[in-house]
């Protein structure tokens, strides 16, 4: 069956999925093409109320596809089903327009901030990828700004038109009931893992280095030495340092509240003192205020690797995982209450599967450093605390627990009702969002380049 939500969500997310492998294919999920020395012709193809599909944005998606089949071919009908998808993100962002949908800045920063991390990792560097477009990182943030901002929105609908669908027992047993038998589908050894994490503390004699560098450079700044000068060569902000430490101009909330608040505490032209944040530490230099906005620039500094101590999170680690092996507290609110990783700690610890949302992993697709750390261990066990970097490259160590180790099987309602439940609920989902396209789908004016006329935009959700 081809819904709607799967059409939809599939191309509302298409770059935030994380394709797991090459680094091709990370910088590919960036949703932006590498410069090249020939300028490929844009153009609209698709208009839904004011809001337009561009054919570098059919084409992106496309070429995406392609990496994500590997050589195989795509089926005939592959650009019409991404172009129809396309369009129905539009008319959720005409309606959300509407309806006075929007989301906050700071939720946008934050998602940019999380996914040039996650790209940064996996090419190996900010240097690395601001070298691999040839831009900094806040010029790259500032031409996926608009993209994450739409997406953000088209989830925002979505949730707003079947957020509150619920699935009872009953329901679930009634959609397995409809699954012919020689279609249920056969899963393969598959594992639930759960971790928790602890980052390394920095020692105190790097942070005391760190300010008294910046000390230095605020009194050669009082001196009369070029702010922009010394931030392109001492800053350790790859994003800002190139640009003289400007960072431009930001909403209250939208930075972290240590540097907003020394920020805002200074005069045009004034310089804070060393402030510290979990970024490291700051010299802030105050530009302008322009209603409630404000710019600064600054000179970030990180104590460097090796200079952080991981005795401390082992320690914890270690406690906790007493407690958790005598009983006397769950993995699920250890994780909870203690883990640095707020992510995997608000669910009780487990990790995800990207594919799907749910906790149950395929062991062919985990990653190696898990693999191999419960390949011989027995459902129930902790790991004692082992030393982890996590994907933006922060010291920690981290306790696993294999909480599940599921052999290869038919799926059946017992072993698999949480899949189930969730495919029950993705099919009333895609009911509801069906019904919305029905009743919406008129509202709004559509106009399509001859050239993709075949495709039918919008004229059925199913």
């Amino acid at each position: 069956m081809t819904s709607s939500f799967v059409s939809l969500k599939r191309a509302a997310t298409l770059t935030v999925v994380l394709l797991a492998g090459t680094v091709s294919a990370a910088v590919a999920q960036l949703g932006m093409a590498r410069p090249v020395g020939q300028r490929i012709v844009d153009g609209i193809i698709a208009k839904i109320d004011n809001q337009i599909v561009l054919r570098s944005d059919l084409e992106n998606i496309m070429a995406q596809e392609m990496a994500r089949a590997e050589g195989k071919p795509l089926p005939p009908d592959m650009q019409c089903r991404v172009l129809q998808s396309l369009a129905l993100n539009k008319l959720l962002l005409a309606k959300a327009e509407t309806d006075s949908v929007v989301v906050e800045d700071a939720q946008v920063k934050g998602e940019l901030d999380r996914r040039m991390n996650y790209f940064a990792q996996q090419i190996g560097s900010e240097k690395k990828l601001e070298e691999y477009y040839n831009k900094p990182i806040k010029q790259l943030k500032d031409d996926l700004r608009p993209q994450v901002k739409e997406q953000l929105v088209q989830q925002k609908m979505q949730e707003q038109i079947a957020g509150k669908v619920t699935v009872t027992p009953r329901e679930v047993r009634q959609y397995f009931n409809r699954i012919p038998k020689d279609s249920l589908p056969y899963y393969s050894t598959e594992v639930e893992v759960g971790q928790i994490i602890k980052f390394a503390k920095v020692n105190s004699a790097a942070k005391q280095a760190a300010q008294a560098k910046l000390n230095d450079l605020r009194a050669r700044i009082l001196a009369g030495e070029s702010f922009e000068t010394l931030a392109k060569q001492f800053s350790e902000d790859p994003g800002s340092g190139a640009q003289g430490g400007y960072l431009g101009f930001f909403k209250r909330k939208e930075l972290v509240p240590e540097y907003e608040a020394a920020a805002l505490r200074l005069e045009p032209g004034q310089l804070s003192p060393v402030v510290e944040s979990q970024f490291g530490f700051h010299l802030i230099q105050l530009i302008e205020r322009k209603g409630d906005q404000y710019s600064t620039r600054h000179i970030l500094l990180k104590p460097g690797t090796g200079t952080t101590d991981v005795n401390e999170a082992a320690k914890d680690l270690t406690k906790l995982r007493t407690r958790i092996l005598a009983d006397s507290l769950t993995f699920a609110k250890a994780a909870k209450d203690n883990s640095d990783d707020k992510q995997t700690g608000a669910s009780g610890g487990l990790l995800q599967n990207r594919e799907d949302g749910s906790t149950y992993l395929p062991l062919d697709k985990l990653d190696p450093a898990i693999f191999f750390t419960i390949d011989t261990m027995k459902v129930g066990g902790i790991t004692p605390p082992m030393p982890y970097r996590t994907d933006d490259g922060k010291d920690a160590m981290r306790i696993i627990w294999l909480k599940s180790n599921t052999p290869p099987h038919q799926a059946n309602f017992k072993d698999d009702y949480q899949k189930l439940a969730q495919a029950a609920l993705a099919e009333k989902k895609n009911k509801a969002l069906d019904e919305w396209f029905e009743k919406n789908r008129g509202s709004v004016y559509i106009e399509v380049d001859p050239q993709y006329s075949g495709c039918k935009l919008l004229n059925s959700v199913n």
